[in-house]
Order: structure tokens, then sequence, then C-alpha cells
């Protein structure tokens, strides 16, 4: 049985699938560094190198999509593309665990 189809990203220009994917990126990457959630110091560290360039690439995200006159982010859209790249489970991992102290 194959998987069930995933619905079509929305039309994005260049820079905003640039952007997109440059900020999932660099979400996966603070998810891996996330104090909160089980791991080892040393491939937080590993996330915590790529993540300074990771940032750097979506900074020229941004500055490529100004340089263009794409001066406002269209929000619904954007969270689409995110939703069906699988953005809500990966900016989870950014998030505090819910309590289990009772």
């Amino acid at each position: 049985m194959l998987p069930p189809e995933l619905p079509p990203l929305p039309a994005l220009t260049r820079a905003e699938g640039e952007l997109i994917d440059r900020y999932l990126e660099a979400v996966d990457l603070l998810g891996r560094i996330n104090p909160a959630h089980h791991g080892d110091t040393y491939g937080g560290l590993r996330a915590a190198q790529a993540l300074v360039r990771k940032a750097m690439e979506l900074r020229d995200a941004l500055a490529l999509m100004h340089q263009r006159g794409e001066t406002e982010l269209h929000a619904p859209t954007l969270a689409r593309a995110l939703r069906v790249l699988d953005g809500e489970r990966r900016t989870a991992r950014v998030a505090l665990p819910a309590r289990s102290d009772g």
C-alpha cells in the first residue's frame, strides 16, 4: 500500500522557498540543541556549530527577498508550506516538553 499523498506546496517565489528551507534547517538544529530533550553534549555542540552557518543562510535568504522587493511575508501561504513540509513536528522539538512531575 502506498503512503497517503502529501498536499501540494503552495506557489512560492524561489526566495520564499529558500526562506522556508533555511528556516526548517535552523529549527532542526535548534531541536537537536534543546537541553530539555535527551542527547549528548557533543551532538549539541555539532548542531550549534552548524547553526551558525544555517543562520547566515537564513539571513541571506531574507536579504535576497528584501533586495528583490519582496518586503512582506505572506504568513498564511508560508504557514501552509511549513505544514506540508512537516513543520509542526519539526518545530515541536524546539519547545519544552510537557511537564511530567505531576
